[in-house]
């Protein structure tokens, strides 16, 4: 029973541990063999593509703007569900104190004051965070539309390198804002007990492997290409 109850300070860590772990081996794997990750692919076709422009047509920056409308829009959604999050962990701080006793089992965890600071000041951080990124991700985003549709003055679209400072920065912001929600939703389940937040965390690393990782056929294509 004392290990179920002290449980906080060692699954809680070891979870947030994988959790960054994970994205420090993906951000390794993404500067050494980029063609190998999803992020790193897309960035290869995204400069490509954004050098580009300034041979295309005078439909490239209405192209441009519909291409990175749906970016604009997941961006948005991350920033909304970051900030409700947020709210509606303030309104569960107000009344987790009086309910208390629905949460009185030892598979909870401590219900030290400490721990339970930690439990909605953690999720909230990072939501926080979350929102932060996404809102200067869709501001970099919206700047980039101006740029890219401004022309130069022999009339080709611009594509210099402040324009795809910005334009890359934008994308990365708005990539650090989803992960940081999702970092945020297995502290979310902190409130249920500490296993909920291991299990959640090795879910959350499965699952973003699965997407962050090229498939082997991608792989293969990358290497004949090569």
């Amino acid at each position: 029973m004392r290990v179920i109850t002290y449980s906080d300070t060692v699954l809680v860590p070891l979870s947030l541990f994988l959790t960054v772990g994970y994205h420090a081996y993906l951000w390794h794997s993404v500067r050494r063999k980029p063609s190998v990750t999803t992020i790193g692919h897309d960035a290869q076709k995204r400069k490509a593509w954004f050098l580009a422009l300034k041979e295309g047509d005078d439909k490239a920056g209405m192209l441009a703007v519909q291409s990175m409308r749906n970016t604009l829009m997941v961006t948005i959604l991350t920033a909304t569900i970051a900030v409700l999050i947020n709210l509606a962990l303030a309104a569960l701080t107000n009344n987790a104190y009086g309910a208390d006793h629905l949460f009185g089992s030892a598979l909870f965890g401590s219900k030290s004051s400490k721990i339970f600071a930690l439990k909605y000041g953690s999720a909230s951080f990072f939501s926080s965070f979350s929102f932060l990124c996404s809102s200067m991700a869709v501001g970099y985003l919206i700047d980039a539309n101006f740029l890219i549709n401004a022309a130069d003055g022999d009339g080709t679209f611009s594509s210099s390198p402040y324009t795809q400072t910005v334009f890359e920065r934008g994308f990365l912001l708005a990539l650090l804002g989803n992960r940081l929600l999702c970092v945020t939703l297995p502290l979310l389940t902190w409130m249920f007990g500490p296993v909920p937040v291991a299990l959640s965390s090795v879910a959350l690393v499965w699952v973003l492997y699965e997407l962050d990782f090229a498939p082997r056929s991608l792989r293969c294509t990358n290497k004949n290409r090569a």
